[in-house]
């Protein structure tokens, strides 16, 4: 079968196309043919080995992926070949024709839901749903700002929010992006380069300021974001490209919370909670994973640049 390998750590250049044998399952374990594999950041510095990521060479990228399983192991139930299925964790990677996961890993993919819009759940929509529900616990009547809210995981947050009863402030960079937002469902939409535009984040709350804000580039936000919290406000650290300077009493001046989060750190019963909740939604239609662009398997290099350029728009996903 086709897989994309990773032979030494470097730049997009080391993912190479080859023929590899297909993986086996071993008890417990499914494995799925692969329609569409979705593409993370943190895939890029775990190839770069950098930011503390890396990887036993070689190895195949990715652990999101939608597909139909075609193999399964010893003592497998509940999961059966032919079922449509979308998984985080296809732990031989995911860029590849077929995959291994764990049979408590993998997911329905319920039929009206595309392949492509299935590898695009993944990480980013646990994401999301940990960083709304499991670490800010956000509450309907409250306010939630969302940086980058066109990006994978910044659509994702808009959605579920919005179903959950929250007021929704959403940011992009392009007008198109702003769009994109608003058909997402977002109450409120602003331009993140607009230099005032935390001012008018708390001017559309009325002054008070936001209860949530999930931060996408916290190296880059993180100080700013203060200007627009309300008191008792929680920030969710999602992601970040580097160091800042901190003035800690900015914490104090409203009695904030700054959380981090890493879906690896969440515990299996909340992460099982998170994709039976997407999954819910997936099922009736009010949740709707955002495509921005599908790609061939061979250009997963063209993909790890891409996902890495600032106005990204919904997932990047890769078809076998």
């Amino acid at each position: 079968m086709k897989a994309i390998r990773v032979e030494k750590h470097g730049g997009p250049e080391v993912l190479e196309l080859r023929d590899v044998p297909e993986p086996q399952p071993a008890a417990g374990q499914v494995r799925i043919r692969v329609h569409a594999a979705g593409v993370n950041p943190v895939e890029t510095y775990i190839r770069a080995g950098q930011q503390g990521y890396g990887a036993p060479l070689p190895y195949t990228p990715g652990g999101d992926a939608a597909g139909v399983v075609d193999a399964v192991g010893a003592d497998v139930s509940g999961v059966k070949a032919g079922d449509r299925v979308f998984t985080s964790r296809a732990f031989t990677g995911s860029y590849a024709e077929k995959a291994l996961a764990s049979a408590a890993d993998v997911y329905p993919l319920p039929e009206h839901v595309t392949f492509q819009a299935g590898a695009a759940i993944g990480i980013p929509w646990a994401t999301a749903y940990r960083g709304l529900f499991q670490r800010a616990r956000i509450l309907p009547d409250e306010t939630l700002l969302v940086h980058g809210a066109s990006g994978g995981v910044g659509s994702a947050a808009v959605q579920l929010a919005r179903a959950a009863g929250v007021t929704v402030i959403g940011t992009g960079g392009t007008d198109e992006g702003r769009q994109r937002v608003r058909e997402l469902g977002a109450h409120h939409v602003v331009d993140h380069h607009a230099p005032d535009y935390l001012t008018r984040v708390r001017d559309l709350t009325g002054g008070r300021g936001v209860d949530v804000i999930l931060e996408m580039l916290a190296n880059v936000n993180l100080v700013k974001d203060f200007d627009a919290l309300a008191r008792y406000g929680r920030i969710v650290v999602i992601g970040s490209r580097g160091a800042l300077e901190f003035e800690p009493r900015l914490t104090m001046r409203v009695d904030a919370s700054i959380l981090g989060m890493s879906l690896v750190n969440a515990p299996a019963p909340d992460l099982r909670r998170a994709y039976v909740a997407i999954g819910a939604g997936l099922d009736d239609g009010s949740l709707r994973p955002l495509i921005g662009r599908e790609l061939p398997l061979a250009e997963a290099a063209r993909a790890h640049r891409e996902v890495m350029e600032p106005g990204s728009a919904g997932k990047i996903v890769l078809l076998p």
